[in-house]
């Protein structure tokens, strides 16, 4: 899932993770205010309760498109298919937020403000991070070879840089 992050940016060692913490969301809109929740008491754990609003809001936009463009409310579900999955990884300087869902479709960012479903919320995603972006999400199926992986769904991450403790 990190191999994305290291484009363009200094490496990241994924055993430098100093924490990490997942949470799994139901297909319901309420999910938002759970995903908030569980960021409040994620950052405040890791001592970085002042970048809570601007990580709130980058996860709040994260998951609703999720479960907007993900789950679509009339689409029928397979009891297999993965759930909306919240991930939360802090490196001494970085923070990245990931939001996993069953939708290969890409995210589109616009500056539209004549819709919420507009790709709206990625352009806050992105004046609030430092950076995003999304990848395919790999899984081992029961068919696939060994080694190797199909693609079911995407991670659409964003990334804060924090500042180094003085």
């Amino acid at each position: 899932m990190l191999e994305p992050l290291r484009q363009g940016l200094p490496p990241i060692d994924p055993s430098a993770v100093s924490g990490s913490a997942t949470c799994t969301l139901p297909p319901h809109y309420e999910a938002v205010g759970g995903a908030r929740r569980f960021t409040r008491t994620t950052l405040g754990g890791w001592g970085l309760t002042e970048r809570f609003d601007d990580v709130a809001l980058v996860v709040s936009e994260l998951v609703t498109n999720a479960l907007r463009h993900a789950l679509p409310a009339d689409a029928p579900r397979e009891p297999q298919e993965p759930p909306v999955r919240l991930h939360l990884m802090r490196w001494t300087s970085r923070l990245v937020c990931a939001v996993r869902d069953p939708s290969q479709a890409s995210p589109v960012a616009s500056e539209a403000a004549d819709s919420a479903e507009s790709g709206r919320g990625l352009f806050l995603v992105e004046s609030f991070s430092d950076c995003w972006g999304w990848h395919p999400s790999p899984v081992l199926t029961a068919e696939s070879a060994p080694g190797t992986a199909a693609s079911r769904g995407k991670v659409v991450w964003a990334l804060f840089r924090l500042t180094d403790p003085v």
